[in-house]
């Protein structure tokens, strides 16, 4: 990874110092390896759906952003070089409400990346102009809406699915 691409370095609860970039679409190989790294939960709590290894068919939207009204942002533990998290911000056509999600590789959980990748992208919906940004949740994905009620986010029912809650943080 080119580390001055970077679009922030930033550093962890726990000390782990992060370079984060936004993607490109000569990323989609290391996303994919990326996610073999991710533990079987956590695949089928980003994607809401169980399944072994993320192909094409899922990457193509995280790769193939515009960077305004959809982003997606990779950080990089800068000790290693190595993809450790991604986070992705799509906004509904009116750029009011844009949705986030996070995924950090097995071996780095625990060690503040979801905080600090949250962080990433509410900066990034805030920049943009952005009055709400949501997260869709399994309710079995207890770490995550922790995490995001720390950081401010309300739940909310999803109406149509009892499995899913919304998280949700306006920005005054």
């Amino acid at each position: 990874m080119n580390t001055q691409a970077a679009e922030r370095d930033i550093t962890t609860r726990a000390n782990v110092e992060l370079a984060v970039r936004p993607v490109e679409q000569a990323d989609e190989a290391l996303l994919e390896a990326f996610f073999d790294k991710v533990s079987d939960e956590d695949r089928r709590f980003r994607f809401l759906t169980a399944q072994q290894h993320v192909g094409h068919d899922q990457l193509m939207p995280m790769v193939s952003v515009d960077h305004w009204q959809t982003e997606s942002f990779l950080a990089f533990d800068k000790a290693t070089d190595e993809l450790v998290a991604t986070g992705m911000l799509a906004c509904d056509k009116a750029m009011e409400v844009g949705e986030i999600a996070i995924s950090v590789r097995s071996d780095y959980r625990g060690k503040g990346l979801g905080w600090a990748m949250l962080d990433v992208l509410g900066n990034a919906a805030e920049k943009r102009g952005v009055k709400e940004v949501i997260a869709i949740e399994d309710r079995e994905n207890h770490a995550a809406i922790e995490l995001e009620r720390e950081k401010g986010f309300t739940p909310r029912a999803f109406e149509g699915d009892a499995h899913l809650v919304i998280l949700a943080k306006s920005f005054a």
